[in-house]
């Protein structure tokens, strides 16, 4: 007789949001577990922000539930820094809002930013930073404090080749800590190409006009961003 599976670390039921008179999410669902990592994809507008917003807390939902069972680290696809902030003075304020020390919050967050190939050395603030260097700074800030669940909105927009791959295999290194993963993209091909072998989910999680998750309970190997593998 298998184990039964670990109860859900996030599970959002029955999402609806409207803006006036546009319907943006009806009725939709999202489910993951620990220890696994869920791409949610879909067409531009389809709605995956929005729903990621409301189960991360920053936004709210005209109706439907979101329950989670530990705390939640948000990566927006626009990065939520501060022009006139440098990196160490986020990982501060960020850190207090966490109930971080200074000292932890700068010894936890130099060595995420360093995991990430962030240039450590620059005291530059955000508004100068390169666009692949502010979303470094973006994702460090959003992995800060070890969250049990983190949801992810295309965190890797401005990468460079090796700083995508790296993504890609932190991602299967969070969802090895047990950590449930959420990350967002738009378009159906990839997920296939990123985890091979992950499976369909046997019902799609969803009643907007997306296609259904993707899910990955196994090790696999990121390929390079035009698709290709890796040796």
């Amino acid at each position: 007789m298998s184990p039964s599976p670990a109860p859900p670390a996030l599970s959002a039921r029955s999402i609806t949001k409207r803006y006036g008179r546009k319907v943006v999410l009806e009725d939709a669902a999202l489910e993951v577990r620990p220890g696994e990592a869920v791409a949610l994809v879909g067409e531009n507008g389809a709605g995956k922000s929005t729903l990621l917003q409301i189960c991360a807390g920053v936004l709210g939902a005209d109706s439907g539930t979101v329950t989670a069972s530990g705390r939640i680290g948000y990566c927006p696809q626009e990065p939520g820094v501060f022009d006139l902030l440098t990196s160490d003075e986020h990982l501060i304020l960020f850190g207090r809002g966490l109930g971080l020390s200074r000292e932890t919050a700068l010894a936890g967050g130099r060595a995420l930013l360093q995991e990430f190939d962030y240039p450590l050395a620059e005291r530059t603030v955000a508004r100068d930073l390169s666009g692949g260097t502010r979303q470094k700074l973006n994702l460090a800030l959003a992995v800060l404090g070890d969250p049990r669940i983190l949801l992810m909105d295309e965190p890797y927009q401005g990468f460079d080749r090796g700083s995508y791959v790296n993504f890609w295999d932190h991602v299967d290194r969070w969802r090895g800590q047990g950590r449930a993963v959420v990350v967002l993209t738009g378009t159906r091909f990839p997920a296939w190409s990123w985890w091979p072998r992950c499976r369909a989910a046997t019902s799609c999680d969803a009643t907007w006009p997306w296609d259904c998750s993707w899910r990955c309970r196994s090790p696999s190997t990121a390929p390079w961003p035009d698709g290709t593998r890796r040796p």
